[in-house]
């Protein structure tokens, strides 16, 4: 019973006990048990962790040693996290530089390193996807006037990140490819 009358002492002092009746983790195994629990489940960047962290008010002391752990044993490792990210939406959605840079800001990653890793992604890779995407959106244009179609094929390069002049010139290539005469196309677009 001493032990109860303790508990029930402690808990009019502000610090209530847990729902099973034994004393609340310190803040160093909440954050420890939080950052395993989100890394088992996906790659996270250490913004990510912090802000988890912070919404189950863990102290900013005991975070940052142990986002500071975690990365110094590699479990947090916000560059390769980057480059894994751009392999991944590039490949897996067709991302352009542009658009993978502001995923991986948004998600806490150091703009140095976001950057480091979208230029990782060449050129020519970039140009092939955005040829890519053309080709299979292609198909289903062909019932559009050669103007629509443009705008159309543009804008979804577009909002994948590509270039403006990237787009224009893979669409009007693809276009002239199926047989559409350069002067149906949008004049505007063309020297793009």
């Amino acid at each position: 019973m001493g032990s109860r009358a303790g508990r029930t002492s402690k808990s009019a002092e502000g610090s209530a006990p847990s729902p099973s009746g034994e004393p609340e983790p310190d803040p160093e195994s909440v954050a420890r048990s939080i950052v395993l629990q989100r890394l088992s489940l996906a790659p996270q960047t250490r913004a990510q962790l912090d802000v988890a962290m912070t919404k189950k008010g863990v102290p900013d002391d005991v975070r940052g040693a142990i986002l500071d752990r975690f990365s110094d044993v590699g479990l947090i490792d916000d560059a390769a996290f980057a480059q894994a990210w751009v392999d991944s939406r590039h490949n897996g959605r067709g991302l352009a530089k542009r658009a993978l840079g502001h995923e991986l800001r948004q998600r806490g990653v150091d703009p140095k390193v976001a950057d480091e890793a979208v230029e990782a992604l060449e050129p020519e890779q970039e140009e092939a996807m955005a040829r890519a995407l053309v080709a299979r959106r292609l198909p289903s244009t062909r019932r559009l006037d050669p103007a629509a179609r443009t705008r159309r094929l543009a804008g979804m390069l577009a909002r994948k990140g590509y270039p403006a002049g990237l787009s224009y010139r893979v669409v009007r290539e693809a276009l002239e490819a199926e047989g559409v005469d350069e002067s149906d196309l949008p004049a505007e677009h063309i020297d793009e």
